[in-house]
């Protein structure tokens, strides 16, 4: 599984809090109000994408080729096949040994007597010169296990209309398996039977009041409060007459610049890479000029690449 960095995500209410009380004025007469802040900040997260919702994680059961996703899913961020592979049967190296002792073990050899074979007719009877009284055998047992194994790889995207529900950075989109898995009707499809796959997704979270949790990074939170505002001097701008269209026009391109500002930093902010962005990112850069690598050409000094 891949890192990334984890947020803490906290409620909107004091960035709505914030608004209201520093646009108290036009609130109190009613000219606007804050139905429309959760419609502005969803506007808000889609714009800076899917690394402003919460990154959860689950194990789902395929059975009969698909699973339910859970209630809170938004996006595939990776999905892992996890299965168990029977294998072949093999030998142990460690062997079990056990004695037993009795009088009527059959004795498989003739007994010598002073270096000379008996052959007496009687030791068929048992006679006491040439058979002991009592035979210990020792048996070795060697045991046979089967070999089980895991197996965890990333599944393949199943088509194109999965794209809509992976997000750009998608570990499964480099994936040469067979495997694959598609998601429609709120459900996980593959194209196996059964099996565990471990999904890591995004996720919309909720505090009580119903509101959509946000990051509680400083850079995202001033480009929510940027752009409610501006939306805010957008209607009001819609809404007034001719008379002080000029005031609120002036007002609202300020608070479209700060908004537009505040886009940027937030934007940076989020796009900053995490130890498995860094490590693709120079995996990439090492291969970047393998299919310009001319083939090598044996010499008497030995192997040397061609120039």
């Amino acid at each position: 599984m891949s890192y990334y960095y984890k947020y803490n995500f906290i409620s909107p209410e004091p960035v709505y809090a914030t608004v209201m009380e520093e646009l108290k004025s036009y609130m109190d007469t009613g000219a606007v109000d804050n139905l429309l802040f959760p419609t502005y900040l969803d506007k808000c997260l889609r714009k800076l994408g899917r690394a402003t919702y919460v990154i959860s994680e689950q194990l789902l059961n395929i059975e009969d080729f698909q699973a339910r996703l859970p209630d809170n899913f938004f996006a595939v961020r990776e999905a892992w096949l996890c299965t168990t592979v029977n294998g072949y049967p093999y030998q142990t190296a460690n062997s079990f040994y056990s004695q037993a002792a009795s009088e009527t073990t059959i004795q498989v050899s003739p007994v010598i007597s002073n270096g000379v074979p008996c052959t007496n007719l009687e030791c068929t009877t048992g006679c006491p010169e040439c058979m002991p009284e009592l035979i210990q055998a020792v048996y070795k047992t060697n045991n046979q296990v089967n070999i089980a194994y895991t197996k965890q790889y990333l599944l393949k995207p199943g088509n194109i209309s999965v794209r809509a529900d992976c997000s750009l950075d998608c570990a499964n989109f480099g994936s040469s398996q067979a495997d694959s898995f598609d998601i429609r009707d709120n459900k996980f499809v593959t194209n196996f039977r059964c099996g565990n796959v471990y999904l890591v997704f995004y996720a919309t979270e909720y505090d009580n009041n119903g509101n959509q949790m946000i990051p509680d990074n400083y850079r995202i939170r001033e480009y929510i409060e940027a752009f409610i505002k501006y939306k805010v001097f957008e209607t009001l701008t819609n809404q007034t007459n001719d008379e002080t269209f000029n005031q609120l026009q002036t007002k609202l391109a300020y608070y479209k610049q700060l908004a537009d500002e505040a886009f940027i930093m937030a934007d940076i902010e989020i796009k900053k890479q995490d130890v498995y962005a860094k490590q693709r990112r120079i995996k990439n850069d090492l291969n970047r000029f393998n299919m310009y690598e001319l083939p090598n050409r044996i010499s008497r000094y030995g192997w040397r690449r061609n120039n």
